[in-house]
């Protein structure tokens, strides 16, 4: 059945603010931020969603939005919903919150979304000591299918999901947060380089009352202001999920969130309607206002029964996700191999991160001589729906990743275009093989 009004949980105006919306967003994770809904678990319910920005970026040929975006405001959130059950009685900790994704996608009216390249001084990416300034391409929806003016020939079905799925931490996994990353930035500078760029990023961004937006409590409080200078940032994946970027958990997928708090406290944004594996361009999906229409199930004791931890503590868990029945089909691909020798050739011991970033820098290097810039085709790899892999991780030295490029986003019509180009390549081979192949079978006979 469709989701009527009574259905819709967190129903958002997009042209308003955050803070202005009705029901108020946050944009940190703590125990304390109080939920501004119940949900009973089965319950089939709708769920709206601004921007990770909340609409600071524009519908505009200017990267200047990105270029000067204040990244504490990361990352405006609907929610936090409590779960409970057929009896009132709300999910626990140690239990595991199912969460099915039933139906997403853009908000009416509001079909188009961006893509970005941060300054080098404003969080900068992947490839930052490559790209070091801001960048941007709007994108416009047609159903299905993503195309922008910023980036001429290219158009491929997105698939949509949220960037950010997740359950509120407890006041002892939170203090585990804070500190391992205090830590990290603390020494990481010391031992801590990845091909001499890591240092030019921030490690870990911890807890700021700067543009902290806490639901209902109000700004300024004592209790406002205590929570704010405690409350973990969203920027990272942890435990609880979170901002975990898994570019198929579309329709028809479970995520399978441990619970910390009563209640569990979900909640999700940073909708996006495509991305490639990686994000590499940080503010790199197809970033959008979007809905999520969702249902819920509790696991009693599922933490204990489904995760094991690995760490410390009981608390060091990780979520599980069933990827859904529906994504694109593609048939073709154009595979770039990266290993773990940086671009100084410095050798690096089985360092995944270096030898995937080769990858990308292989294949920007080679879609750039079709016409394309590097920013552009930087700006692609971050958004189109692209394959990751770590291919190898066991053979000293060299780890070795793969990035695979679905050929059929490309204008095929165009002579110049890197698809023509990679068919008339499979054409060749094709024709080489076929003929070796007859040769064989003619010899044989």
């Amino acid at each position: 059945l469709p989701i009527t009004s009574e259905h819709t949980l967190l129903l958002l105006d997009v042209k308003k603010k955050p803070w202005e919306q009705k029901v108020r967003l946050h944009n940190r994770w703590h125990p304390d931020i109080p939920p501004v809904a119940d949900v009973t678990e089965g319950e089939l319910f709708r769920v709206e969603m601004v921007d990770w920005t909340g609409g600071r970026v524009r519908d505009d040929d200017s990267a200047d939005d990105i270029k000067f975006l204040d990244l504490t405001i990361t990352h405006y959130l609907s929610g936090p919903l409590r779960i409970v059950d057929a009896e009132g009685v709300p999910a626990s900790p140690g239990d595991l919150l199912a969460v099915e994704i039933c139906n997403l996608g853009p908000l009416p009216g509001d079909e188009w979304g961006y893509t970005g390249i941060f300054e080098r001084e404003n969080g900068g990416g992947f490839l930052t000591d490559h790209f070091p300034s801001a960048r941007k391409a709007i994108w416009y929806f047609e159903g299905i299918y993503a195309y922008s003016p910023q980036i001429p020939g290219v158009r491929f079905p997105g698939l949509t999901h949220p960037g950010i799925v997740g359950t509120a931490p407890s006041v002892e996994l939170l203090n585990i947060w804070n500190e391992r990353e205090r830590k990290l930035i603390e020494t990481g500078h010391e031992s801590l380089k990845l091909c001499e760029v890591l240092h030019q990023r921030p490690l870990a961004n911890l807890p700021t009352s700067d543009n902290c937006l806490l639901g209902k409590i109000q700004e300024g409080t004592a209790e406002w202001q205590k929570i704010a200078n405690e409350a973990a940032r969203t920027i990272p994946g942890r435990e609880n999920g979170g901002n975990c970027d898994i570019k198929n958990l579309s329709r028809g997928s479970k995520v399978y969130l441990p619970v910390f708090v009563e209640g569990a406290n979900l909640s999700t944004g940073d909708m996006h309607f495509s991305q490639g594996d990686g994000e590499v361009s940080f503010c790199g999906a197809i970033e959008m206002s979007g809905f999520l229409e969702l249902k819920c199930e509790i696991i009693r004791g599922g933490m204990k029964e489904y995760l094991t931890p690995v760490g410390p503590t009981a608390l060091h868990v990780n979520p599980i996700f069933e990827i859904g029945p529906v994504e694109p089909r593609f048939s073709e691909w154009l595979v770039f191999e990266g290993i773990s020798v940086d671009e100084s050739g410095k050798q690096h011991f089985l360092d995944a991160s270096v030898a995937y970033k080769r990858a990308v820098l292989n294949a920007i290097e080679y879609l750039s001589r079709f016409g394309y810039s590097k920013e552009q085709v930087y700006l692609l790899l971050s958004c189109c729906p692209c394959e990751g892999r770590i291919s190898g991780i066991v053979d000293a030295p060299n780890a070795v990743a793969t990035l695979a490029i679905p050929t059929a986003i490309f204008d095929q019509v165009s002579c110049n275009s890197p698809t023509n180009c990679f068919l008339d390549i499979l054409k060749d081979v094709h024709f080489i093989y076929c003929c070796a192949f007859f040769h064989v079978l003619n010899k044989n006979r």
